[in-house]
């Protein structure tokens, strides 16, 4: 449970208005879908994969990281990585094993893969997406750990997008057909609570003085 005597006090730095436009966006956002790149060279794409995550209201994405180091262009971003929870793995198979704990089936999404076609992809349980990189796709650790396959149909002389619009059109698509389904996507009580508390530190300047003052007044 969050410090609730904690957040009031925050809210006082920041504007009703601001305050109400977390606690809409939180009802807007989910952990039901997931999205986890691996190795992406480029880090505008990275980035704008990110921000994607951000605008369908995706809260956590995870970085796979084997050669490539992660950096995000925050020209690219825009600061989606101050909404969006990024969780860091050194290896695909830590990230598949910790995101199977969570209930996630893992999902490669692969144009050279025919299993499932987005628009008849069916989201009955928590489903990770995971991405490849740009030159030479999802790897073998990937394809061969995962539950199933999804491609986005193309009927171009090309065989596939760029990861970070593949990435927005395949969240766009999930995100709708969640939203429209019975399932319980949304965040929990509490993990609202929690966000709405993180996001209101990450809008105030100074916070680690005003953290301090709250801690020697309480």
């Amino acid at each position: 449970m969050i410090d609730q005597n904690l957040l009031n006090y925050l809210e006082n730095f920041i504007t009703p208005e601001r305050i109400e436009r977390f606690k809409r966006i939180l009802e807007e956002r989910t952990k039901y879908i997931t999205v986890a790149v691996e190795d992406v060279f480029q880090k505008h794409n990275m980035s704008a994969v990110i921000r994607s995550c951000e605008v369908f209201g995706v809260q956590e994405a995870h970085v796979i990281e084997k050669r490539n180091t992660k950096c995000l262009d925050e020209e690219i971003s825009m600061g989606a990585q101050n909404w969006v929870d990024v969780y860091e793995y050194k290896n695909s198979i830590n990230c598949i094993e910790s995101l199977r704990k969570k209930g996630y089936k893992i999902i490669a999404t692969t144009p050279h893969n025919n299993s499932c076609f987005l628009d008849d992809f069916e989201i009955t349980d928590k489903v990770a997406l995971f991405f490849g990189t740009e030159r030479d796709g999802l790897s073998a650790e990937v394809i061969e750990n995962a539950d199933g396959y999804l491609k986005v149909p193309m009927v171009g002389f090309t065989e596939s997008l760029n990861i970070s619009v593949s990435a927005a059109i395949i969240l766009q698509n999930l995100t709708n057909k969640l939203k429209n389904s019975t399932i319980e996507w949304k965040l929990t009580d509490e993990e609202k609570q929690d966000k709405q508390l993180d996001w209101t530190k990450k809008s105030i300047k100074s916070i680690d003085a005003i953290l301090d003052r709250y801690s020697k007044e309480s």
